[in-house]
């Protein structure tokens, strides 16, 4: 059995990815420590923006990221804003990066 990080651990280790690679980040809604999903909005600084989710890819029998929203960064936000009003458990990370750079897919951060 694979040990899992606890939300509040792994936000704290994905901000300081974030903080050495210059890619400013903020957590604009916190949710619960332990188990709370994480939406990760990166904003384009031209107005777009895109928002990732965790999700489970049951043929590769694997978690990955995946775009929940994409567009007009005020369409993305208000997505979001819907997404927690549903679910009050849950992180929201926003960065600012023009090349929209989330780190996502590095180890540690894709699995």
């Amino acid at each position: 059995m694979v040990a899992r990080l606890t939300s509040d651990i792994w936000v704290s280790a994905y901000l300081t990815r974030l903080r050495l690679a210059d890619i400013p980040a903020y957590v604009t809604a916190k949710g619960d420590a332990t188990a709370g999903a994480v939406v990760v909005k990166v904003a384009l600084l031209n107005g777009q923006a895109r928002a990732y989710q965790r999700s489970f890819d049951l043929l590769a029998d694997a978690r990955i990221w995946v775009v929940l929203a994409e567009g007009p960064e005020a369409e993305v936000d208000a997505l979001i804003t819907r997404q927690r009003s549903r679910d009050p458990d849950l992180w929201v990370i926003e960065l600012e990066d023009r090349q929209g750079r989330t780190l996502l897919d590095q180890p540690g951060l894709a699995e």
